[in-house]
């Protein structure tokens, strides 16, 4: 019994061990870059709101009563995507929900899309997107249609340097893929690789000269390649190219 109670002992510390080293690493994000965020509050052209599920960007003029939710990739701060979607939702008339995320991890978040949408009541038609790996569970949230009691009707989908790992192609979804050129990780192969599960319509943007990184602002990501592009031009290409696909 008490050669039991020792390897018993052992083995709950190891666990716990464990749990401690997972929740280290799952709070360890790659912070987003202050000045970018503090650019975002103070654009007159949104209004930016945080609660504990999300981010919310609205328009103060031409909102379209259409809404984007948005999932930030794995360990990415959210607050690193406010610059570049504070431009998409000023060009686009789009309402952006940025997810707050379970645990930093896209896959760790199981709350359905009503968590999310239900931070804009006023929003009518809702897309579903994300980054990185926050776009490959955006593409499961949309491959879930709105079947379920509650839940919001989804148009389309769009995809920041991500790409989709279930089949969505007779989905019947509006997507729109925007990739980077210069992207180490989401790298132009690996997004032409996967396009056979997204629909035969949509619309593929690779932008020139933008890295993984380009897509929010929490500077250098391991692996990726080089940027040759200014922010500030980016956050104006994005809300160009969201702009004239919900248009």
């Amino acid at each position: 019994m008490a050669r039991f109670l020792r390897i018993l002992a052992a083995v709950v510390a190891v666990l716990a061990l464990v749990v401690v080293v997972f929740l280290v690493y799952a709070h360890t994000v790659m912070q987003g870059e202050r000045p970018a965020a503090l650019e975002a509050w103070r654009d007159d052209a949104v209004e930016i709101t945080s609660t504990d599920v999300g981010i919310v960007i609205e328009p103060v003029e031409g909102a379209t009563g259409e809404g984007l939710v948005f999932i930030p990739g794995a360990k990415v701060d959210p607050y690193a995507y406010l610059y570049k979607l504070s431009g998409v939702a000023e060009a686009s008339g789009l309402t952006v929900v940025i997810t707050k995320p379970t645990l930093n991890l896209a896959f760790f978040d199981q709350r359905p899309l009503s968590t999310f949408t239900a931070l804009a009541p006023e929003v009518d038609e809702w897309y579903v997107g994300g980054h990185s790996l926050g776009g490959v569970r955006a593409c499961q949230l949309a491959g879930g249609g709105s079947d379920a009691a509650g839940e919001p009707s989804v148009v389309g989908l769009v995809l920041f340097g991500s790409y989709c790992a279930n089949d969505l192609s007779e989905s019947g979804l509006d997507v729109l893929s925007i990739s980077g050129a210069n992207d180490g990780l989401s790298t132009p192969e690996k997004i032409a690789a996967a396009a056979p599960l997204l629909p035969a319509d949509t619309e593929f943007v690779e932008l020139a000269g933008v890295n993984h990184a380009d897509f929010g602002d929490y500077g250098a990501q391991p692996g990726d390649g080089v940027s040759t592009r200014d922010d500030a031009e980016v956050r104006a290409e994005l809300g160009t190219v969201v702009a004239e696909f919900v248009g």
